[in-house]
């Protein structure tokens, strides 16, 4: 695949560019993203889906430019994908066939199963989910799959958009609650469409709307970690408030704690979304910031894998080591140093459940990523890029637990600003100082030995750590350490300087 990509998405709202740069065989990093409101279906629904020059014209304005980015970035391979809006339009061809000839771009209408599968394969591939349907409401259709176990068994596509509810049901209605009661019993009808087996507690929620419901969420409970991908949330704690929105007026709005941008499709886009996550009887929404575009790419990395990343493959991980190794390789025996933390994490009496044992080795992994911006402070540089990196098939929990091991240094197991600041998605302080302490005595051993064999063994109060070689360094190191609970360490190791009696050493 090529090392840079740009994949062109046309909505029926927005136009979007991305470009990707592959780092590795599975590593990858957003470079670039740019976005158009081009709204190309605006007053089409009127008119039997014929584009209207208004939309055509901003349309072309804003894949110009596109294309003018792409070039600055000097990509290698572009995909551009059109969505509802075209495949509607009875003059979509012509649109496509005027622009591969002003601008030479060639555009791939899609069809909405299709569209919904891009969608699916983004979301199974970046989020932490298993199970779950995926809901991508555009403006001119609203696209569902159904996962289980990992696999997409069925997509669908509903027309149910955004821009459609707009200027069919609330751009005519008298009031809002004449245009909900109209364009709700509308959307009821699309959803019998759908099999009985469209059935899920988790519910994906990708695109704008869903994105814009998750920040208002996030800002109403002053939900206290600024990401929205992986954002999760309780429907029942919200259905008031997701209620209220497709009934408000426009200027009512104001009061939801929504993007303003979003003013004009928002109580349509929140009705479709309430009433889909009703009929699938989901209990609990996922936010995803990716989608088709994502999906798009995914499935030109991944196709010779099933559309689907090795189990042993986390695309975070990857693209963060392959981007920020220091300039003295230090990960190449990242195996020892994992090693002697599943050692510790076995041997240590703690409490702590097996399954923070992954977000231990993750850290350990990323322990180094600091040191390519300077050695000073690598432990804050670590945090910083982890906070923003850490994004794919990750918790938002896990995401901050990483983290926060990163941010540890010095004899203090628990860096009090950070953990204060994301206290509600933290584990207990107990279960964050054993990791802590097992996270920096691991990093201690692994920097102050070579090639040592190291054991441990713990009773009577007392961790013993044997080494076949000195590690007069960690020793002074561990001294200074902070322990999480009342024990001793006794350093078994060689210590060996060599005689030489005019310096009185026997």
């Amino acid at each position: 695949m090529a090392k840079r990509t740009a994949i062109i998405d046309i909505g029926s709202n927005s136009a979007r560019l991305v470009i990707f740069e592959k780092t590795s065989r599975y590593g990858f990093h957003l470079l670039c993203e740019q976005k158009s409101k081009v709204r190309i279906g605006e007053g089409a629904y009127e008119k039997g889906g014929h584009l209207q020059p208004i939309g055509i014209r901003r349309a072309y304005l804003a894949l110009q430019s596109f294309l003018h980015t792409i070039d600055k970035y000097q990509v290698h391979k572009t995909v551009c994908v059109a969505t509802s809006a075209l495949r509607d339009a009875p003059n979509g061809a012509l649109f496509v066939k005027w622009i591969k000839k002003e601008l030479g771009l060639d555009i791939k209408i899609i069809d909405g199963e299709k569209e919904a599968r891009l969608g699916a394969i983004a979301a199974k591939n970046l989020l932490p989910i298993e199970s779950a349907i995926t809901i991508d409401i555009g403006g001119g259709s609203s696209d569902l799959s159904l996962i289980v176990n990992g696999k997409i068994i069925k997509s669908y596509s509903l027309d149910l958009g955004t821009v459609r509810l707009k200027e069919l049901f609330y751009d005519k209605a008298d009031s809002p609650k004449e245009s909900y009661r109209l364009a709700t019993a509308y959307v009821r009808e699309a959803l019998q469409s759908l099999p009985q087996s469209f059935q899920s507690a988790i519910a994906v929620g990708i695109g704008g709307t869903a994105r814009t419901l998750s920040k208002g969420i996030m800002k109403k409970s002053a939900y206290p970690f600024d990401k929205l991908h992986a954002f999760r949330y309780k429907l029942k704690e919200h259905r008031d408030y997701l209620h209220a929105i497709p009934l408000s007026s426009a200027k009512g709005l104001k009061a939801f704690g929504l993007k303003k941008g979003r003013f004009d499709t928002i109580r349509e886009g929140t009705l479709i979304w309430k009433e889909i996550l009703a009929h699938i009887g989901a209990k609990e929404v996922i936010t995803s910031s990716v989608g088709v575009r994502e999906g798009v790419f995914l499935s030109h990395l991944l196709k010779d894998e099933h559309y689907q990343f090795p189990a042993h493959i986390n695309p975070s991980i990857t693209s963060i080591l392959d981007r920020f190794k220091p300039q003295i390789n230090l990960e190449k025996k990242k195996k020892v140093k994992l090693t002697l933390a599943k050692r510790l994490f076995n041997t240590l009496p703690h409490a702590v459940a097996d399954s923070y044992l992954p977000e231990l080795l993750w850290a350990l992994k990323l322990s180094n990523i600091g040191k390519t911006l300077t050695i000073y402070k690598s432990h804050q540089h670590a945090f910083y890029i982890a906070m923003q990196e850490l994004n794919y098939q990750f918790t938002h929990e896990q995401m901050l637990l990483v983290a926060s091991l990163l941010r540890m240094h010095g004899k203090e197991l628990i860096y009090r600003p950070v953990y204060d600041q994301y206290k509600p998605l933290l584990p207990s302080k107990e279960t964050l100082r054993w990791l802590s302490f097992i996270y920096t005595l691991s990093i201690y051993l692994h920097e102050a030995s070579h090639a040592a064999s190291i054991t441990f063994e713990y009773h009577n109060q007392t961790l013993h750590i044997y080494s076949d070689k000195s590690l007069y360094l960690a020793k002074e190191s561990i001294k200074a350490l902070e322990k999480p609970a009342p024990f001793a360490i006794i350093v078994h190791d060689k210590e060996k300087v060599p005689k030489n009696k005019a310096l009185g050493i026997e």
